[in-house]
């Protein structure tokens, strides 16, 4: 009688045919992503599929850390792998190793992937470029120490701009240790202020070569850098995310030392130029003023100070005689006016008319009596003559 297994027991039967076939071991698969979903774990499950069948497919975490790009629906890769029998569901998947995008390199998908995803959030927008300083009195170099990029980049900061203080960083430009020595480097001269300027960069080589310029944390650290940053990665065609988070892209090393610095042979030249400019205006207005004081000399003022005084005196004199006689004159208008107007006041006084024999009568109150039934029987009066007043009572 055959033997009666669980299924369980069943499941596991076949996870170990499946284990230890080599031919299962190392499978390498050409298909296109679907329902890829990365779970909170880290791990990525996805479906591989070509046009007559489909897969389901899982690539644990330590394994898609390694990846250079992040897998996405409907991109065509090739997986390398086992195939396995996960027993709990009693369905056979493969377990991806590795995985590179299918016709395209995995670095450019990686480039391009990063590009996007800082480019959205704003990391090469050219408002938040900084402006480089005109004149830099310190310039860290943040490079290898032993490559001709950096002897380059010293050579052509020495013959431009002698006076500038150039201090070289030495770090990693390659390998898996480079980025992170970017950082810190970038990260120190901020914190201790060293610089002005930071160049940062290498010379040419492999898209494999410049990765390290094309790390994330790389474009983090420039974009947060307080201090301006020029990118200076490889050769003209070459291009990586570090040139456009940097606040300037140079083309070359060389190029970067070019754009750090003024030529001090022009700054020579500017400053003879200004020189002379100034040396011919101070000319002109030394001969302006010698000109000025020459005739300000030829002046009788100048030539007998007491002569002029005298003639300012006698036309003081004239003047202080007009306007004594003026006001001579005016006053005795005045009198005369003041005479006029006396004599007017004198003929309309009513004392004038008391003097020829009239009289004024007014009542107890002051009110002028102008005609009989104006006053009473017994109520008192008073007549104003020439020499006085007379009380009276009216019978």
């Amino acid at each position: 009688m055959a033997k009666i297994c669980t299924i369980t027991e069943l499941n596991e039967y076949l996870k170990g045919m499946f284990d230890s076939n080599p031919n299962l071991t190392g499978v390498y698969v050409r298909g296109e992503i679907s329902n890829y979903k990365f779970h909170s774990s880290g791990h990525h499950y996805m479906t591989l599929k070509d046009e007559n069948a489909v897969i389901r497919a899982v690539m644990f975490k330590y394994d898609a850390g390694k990846l250079n790009f992040r897998p996405e629906s409907g991109m065509k890769v090739i997986a390398k792998g086992r195939v396995s029998v996960f027993p709990r569901d009693g369905q056979y998947q493969l377990y991806i190793s590795d995985m590179i995008p299918d016709g395209v390199g995995a670095l450019y998908v990686a480039f391009e992937q990063l590009k996007k995803r800082l480019g959205d959030e704003g990391l090469f927008s050219l408002d938040k470029k900084k402006q480089l300083p005109d004149y830099p009195s310190k310039i860290a170099v943040i490079t290898s120490p032993t490559g001709a990029a950096v002897r380059d980049v010293l050579r052509i900061l020495k013959a431009r701009y002698p006076i500038a203080d150039v201090v070289v960083c030495p770090v990693l430009v390659q390998g898996p240790d480079a980025p992170g020595e970017i950082c810190e480097m970038i990260e120190y001269v901020n914190r201790h202020s060293l610089a002005d300027l930071i160049i940062t960069g290498r010379g040419g080589g492999s898209i494999e070569d410049l990765w390290g310029f094309n790390d994330e944390r790389v474009a983090r650290a420039i974009y947060s850098s307080k201090i301006p940053v020029i990118s200076a990665v490889g050769h003209e065609p070459d291009v990586t995310i570090a040139d456009f988070v940097a606040d300037v892209r140079a083309a070359t090393p060389s190029n970067a030392a070019e754009i750090a610095v003024p030529d001090s042979i022009s700054l020579r030249k500017n400053i003879n130029d200004y020189r002379n400019r100034i040396y011919s205006h101070l000319v002109s207005k030394i001969a302006f003023n010698k000109e000025l004081v020459k005739n300000i000399s030829e002046k009788n003022i100048m030539k007998s100070p007491w002569m002029f005084y005298q003639e300012r005196r006698l036309n003081l004199d004239f003047i202080a005689e007009k306007l004594s006689s003026a006001a001579g004159k005016k006053i005795l208008r005045a009198r005369e006016s003041f005479a006029g107007l006396v004599a007017a006041l004198d003929a309309m006084s009513p004392l004038k008319v008391l003097s020829r024999g009239y009289s004024i009568v007014s009542n107890a109150n002051g009110e002028i009596i102008k005609k009989v039934s104006d006053a009473e029987t017994g109520e008192k009066l008073e007549v104003r003559v020439s020499d006085g007043s007379i009380k009276c009572t009216v019978d």
